[in-house]
């Protein structure tokens, strides 16, 4: 069976708690990160293990889940990086926010994510995820 990797990335230690159950509860890995910046550093690190390794990326990270508001980098600077990058093209990117004004998801998925959920809502977030790695079981 596949394993799938979630790394996701929230300022929040009580939103990250909240995450790691629901991604735990789903037997997902993950990575945690506390910002953009750190997230998107760690799948720089990453990309270069799979290319040493000659996989592609989305077989070491999945899913990107991240926050929206954060210090140095926020999500939708995140999101744009990721999408602007060939080698996360398989890779999906989920917002994740307490920020669920319409305006707020269309910014998401202008910059290119591929779902917004809000925060602090464990069934919607699990759900989602199932429904973008349809594998999961």
């Amino acid at each position: 069976t596949q394993t799938f990797t979630v790394l996701f990335a929230d300022d929040s230690s009580v939103a990250r708690t909240q995450i790691e159950q629901t991604l735990r509860h789903m037997k997902l890995d993950y990575i945690a990160t506390t910002n953009g910046k750190e997230a998107w550093n760690k799948l720089q690190e990453l990309a270069g293990q799979a290319e040493a390794r000659g996989v592609d990326v989305s077989s070491m990270v999945s899913v990107v889940l991240t926050d929206v508001e954060m210090p140095e980098m926020d999500g939708y600077v995140l999101t744009q990086k990721v999408r602007a990058d060939a080698r996360f093209s398989n890779v999906k990117v989920v917002m994740h926010s307490s920020l669920s004004a319409e305006t707020n998801k269309q910014m998401g998925i202008g910059v290119g994510a591929d779902a917004y959920v809000a925060k602090f809502k464990p069934l919607e977030l699990s759900a989602m995820l199932h429904n973008i790695l349809p594998t999961i079981r």
